[in-house]
């Protein structure tokens, strides 16, 4: 799988005429050079759901009279560009007036993406109908027509329908389609029976092409799903809603699955379908380099206009940051990351507890607010799963809500024995009854708080202040103090909860100053913090909740493979290359900024100036450098730790341990 890769979108409607009278083979080639592109998706179908080539499976658009997908495979073959093909799966807006009773449904007969066929956009079909198989005619024949180096199929993913083939579907079994589990049942199999048809129509007929269905997210803990596809792309639009959090949480889990991926972001300055909108070059610089520091390959999405003229602006832009890409492949090659830390993801612990059967879960926030707060802290960290190997890692964090069943704590029982730590938050820890903890945290569990807000005096400094009572808005637990365990902090309540008949002041009551016992604990297995701190640095990201985060895994980490002095806005990554005999460790750093409605945007690389390194490593090291421009810097090694400075870097640095 290349590098440098773009996703060239061409939705383009019906009422547009000309389409790609203005190709140029000798422009198009002229623009992936500009660019340093050495792969570009390509389109068969849009979201309209016409073909963009001469079809029996199809309708070529009527507005275009030639060949562009052959036009446009053919170039970039020519200088050895790769060409995986796109198509539209899940929609198809000129077949959705045609057949409506194909789509989905909700419970009330409305459809998606938009509620009816009076409201511009598109509309979602559903794989338990005939569509399926006109879907799968139109990819069996781009394999045969065309030389496609792969297959992106697009919208798809296990959905919610309520349509009529569904509904008969469910009780031709005898069951009841007002009962959710029996439908949620049909809704699995139908995503399965799609993605094992389009992948045979694919694989018959050209063994081992990539294949890919993109529903804009990869769930944690559902492998099953992951694995349908030979490869992983990560649709993560910083500027499109997805925010510069996303990619870090969705990388580090995907790295763990042991499959290909690419982090695919935009050269948009919002999201897909924005004509006339760029971002900084140095936005796609650092972007990139992130990309790489989780050991991702890239996309960057573009649209071609109607007229089929590729973008000067726009090959300009991705040029500034592929260039930099290009020279740096050597060092991002066949790596593997290294991780002290698994954070084990709430997503994928909520897919495990319902039985592997979890989409996508939006309220499983914690997994974004600790991510947050292990990129603050410089820690090497995974985000795993249920059948992840515990014994890589010396900490596994049990963020908000992972209770601990017989399995996971037999699991658990096996790495504790070896000498790893847990830290355990909220409700996590407990046993599935939610009655008693499952650890030894150095807790005895009483009952959910009844007061929340509630407060936290710690036991140690927070951020240079002195001891303070702080408010900690997510929910809390009562604990006491377990036989041998430590009290690393103590937790209050408020005078009452705010209510009608009784509040103070403009939000919440203020603390009793009274302790109501232990708010953090530490036992032989770890430590304890009664709250959910992680939802809550996802919605309020109040210092004190990082900095006992921070506290607790200091304490259950004396070891840490990094320190480093980068700013707590850096990103720092260690990814080791086996074959080449190093380590790797990125340095990151840009400071989004606010603009318009929520749109975060980089600008400015404020070049920062001697970033300390320490590594501990599992040999001598021969020599260290920054990549790609060999730089050689100064190092010293004490036992197992190298320490060395980095001078200067603006965005992104590659610090090379040759072992």
């Amino acid at each position: 799988m290349r590098f440098r890769q773009v996703h060239l979108d061409f939705h383009t409607s019906e009422a547009i005429p000309g389409i790609g009278k203005n190709f140029s083979k000798e422009q198009f080639q002229s623009m992936l050079r500009k660019g340093h592109v050495d792969s570009i998706t390509v389109f068969s179908k849009c979201h309209h759901g016409w073909a963009y080539h001469p079809s029996e499976a199809n309708e070529i658009h009527p507005g275009l009279d030639f060949d562009l997908l052959g036009a446009m495979i053919d170039a970039a073959h020519e200088i050895d560009v790769k060409t995986p093909v796109y198509l539209s799966a899940g929609l198809d807006e000129k077949l959705s007036r045609r057949r409506p009773e194909w789509l989905i449904r909700n419970p009330d007969e409305s459809t998606r993406w938009v509620k009816d066929f009076m409201t511009p956009g598109y509309h979602l079909f559903c794989m338990n109908t005939p569509y399926l198989d006109i879907l799968v005619a139109q990819i069996e024949e781009v394999v045969q027509r065309y030389d496609a180096d792969g297959i992106f199929l697009d919208i798809v993913g296990v959905h919610k329908c309520y349509c009529q083939s569904c509904v008969a579907s469910v009780r031709a079994e005898g069951g009841d389609p007002r009962d959710e589990e029996a439908m949620r049942k049909l809704w699995e199999r139908t995503y399965a029976r799609y993605a094992e048809a389009t992948n045979a129509a694919v694989h018959k007929h050209k063994p081992g092409l990539p294949v890919f269905h993109n529903g804009g997210h990869i769930t944690r803990g559902r492998r099953d799903l992951a694995f349908f596809n030979t490869h992983l792309e990560l649709e993560s639009l910083p500027t499109g809603g997805w925010g510069y959090d996303h990619f870090p949480l969705s990388a580090r889990y995907a790295q763990t699955l042991g499959i290909a991926y690419l982090g695919m972001t935009g050269k948009f300055h919002t999201s897909w379908g924005e004509f006339g909108g760029y971002k900084h070059p140095n936005a796609l610089r650092y972007e990139t380099a992130l990309s790489l520091a989780n050991g991702a390959r890239i996309s960057i999405g573009d649209q071609l206009h109607p007229e089929g003229r590729m973008d000067e602006a726009t090959y300009a832009l991705i040029g500034a940051a592929y260039e930099e890409v290009e020279a740096k492949e050597p060092w991002v090659t066949d790596v593997e990351n290294v991780a002290d830390i698994a954070l084990l993801s709430l997503e994928a612990h909520r897919t495990y507890a319902s039985g592997g059967t979890g989409t996508r879960d939006l309220s499983a926030i914690a997994d974004a607010g600790a991510v947050r707060m292990l990129l603050e802290g410089k820690l090497l960290f995974d985000v795993v799963d249920h059948e992840a190997d515990f014994a890589k890692y010396k900490v596994v964090i049990l963020p908000d809500d992972v209770s601990v069943d017989d399995a996971l704590l037999q699991r658990l029982e096996g790495f504790l024995s070896a000498g790893g730590k847990v830290l355990a938050t909220g409700a996590s820890g407990l046993t599935p009854a939610g009655d008693a903890f499952a650890l030894k945290l150095g807790a005895t569990y009483l009952e959910p708080n009844p007061y929340t807000p509630s407060y936290f005096r710690p036991g140690f400094e927070v951020a240079g202040l002195p001891s303070a009572s702080y408010v900690m808005y997510a929910q809390g637990q009562r604990v006491s103090l377990a036989e041998g365990g430590a009290e690393l902090g103590s937790r209050e309540n408020p005078y009452f909860n705010r209510d009608v008949f009784a509040f103070c002041s403009h939000q919440h009551t203020p603390s009793t100053l009274t302790s109501d016992g232990p708010g953090m604990t530490e036992g032989e297995h770890g430590i304890y913090l009664a709250w959910n701190v992680f939802e809550d640095y996802a919605q309020k990201g109040s210092l004190v909740l990082r900095e006992s985060v921070l506290y607790a895994l200091n304490r259950l980490l004396p070891n840490k493979t990094l320190r480093t002095s980068l700013p707590a806005q850096g990103v720092v990554t260690v990814q080791r290359q086996p074959k080449e005999n190093r380590w790797v460790n990125h340095l990151l750093y840009a400071a989004p900024v606010r603009r318009g409605n929520g749109v975060e945007v980089i600008e400015d690389l404020v070049p920062l100036r001697n970033v300390a390194v320490e590594l501990a490593v599992p040999a001598p090291a021969q020599d260290v450098y920054l990549a790609p421009s060999g730089e050689k810097l100064a190092f010293a090694q004490e036992g197992d730790v190298v320490r060395t400075t980095v001078p200067e870097f603006a965005s992104h640095a590659m610090v090379v341990v040759q072992f």
